[in-house]
């Protein structure tokens, strides 16, 4: 069984940066993309960012792209994502996922078998 625990997130001003990291346990992490997803409040869950399993191609929400970066360790079974300028519009509870997919940058809830307990990440102006 996989289990992801988050880490990271907190408040911080317009203009500022965080970095998420998600820790996984079992075997299958580094043959699986993982990737990143957010729930504003009143909102429905929404693609971030995602990452093949060799890191060979990355994918953003437009929103995000310029701004954040995913990355991953298949050494540790870790994932991160830093994220710079951040403003408002970037406050959620932040998800990482652990794909059934390897080699395609998944951007669709149903392409995630696995997640992590979400993380409160709130930007204020």
């Amino acid at each position: 069984q996989v289990q992801l625990v988050q880490s990271g997130g907190g408040s911080v001003q317009t203009g500022g940066s965080l970095t998420l990291s998600c820790t996984a346990s079992g075997v299958t992490f580094g043959s699986h993309a993982v990737g990143w997803f957010r729930q504003a409040p009143g909102k429905e869950r929404e693609f971030v960012a995602s990452i093949t399993r060799r890191s060979t191609d990355t994918r953003y929400h437009y929103s995000v792209r310029g701004r954040f970066t995913i990355s991953r360790d298949n050494v540790q079974n870790r994932m991160f994502l830093q994220m710079n300028n951040l403003n408002p519009d970037d406050t959620a509870v932040y998800y990482c996922a652990q794909s059934r997919l390897s080699d395609y940058t998944a951007n669709e809830e149903f392409q995630y078998d696995y997640w992590g307990q979400g993380t409160q990440v709130t930007v204020s102006s």
